[in-house]
């Protein structure tokens, strides 16, 4: 449809002139930063993480996640778990 393609321009064009950022980066920002609750959490592994925030292919959760917060998910997991 025409008119919900349209808003839809819209809309990324507006979130990137707000955030700097595209939608999809926005987004993507935003289950990198679940990641990082849930491996601080320490319920669940890195593996399951991954699945949980809704990426499919764990070499490449990985890569954004190293992209986003300097360190791999392990590294990560061994310098922030919560200790109980």
């Amino acid at each position: 449809d025409v008119c919900s393609s349209d808003l839809r321009a819209q809309l990324h064009r507006k979130m990137k002139e707000i955030t700097g950022i595209s939608a999809g980066e926005f987004i993507r920002n935003l289950r990198l930063e679940q990641a990082g609750r849930l491996i601080r959490e320490g319920k669940i592994n890195v593996t399951q993480v991954a699945y949980t925030v809704g990426f499919n292919n764990q070499s490449h959760f990985s890569t954004l996640f190293k992209r986003h917060y300097g360190m791999s998910p392990t590294e990560y997991a061994a310098d922030n778990i919560k200790k109980q």
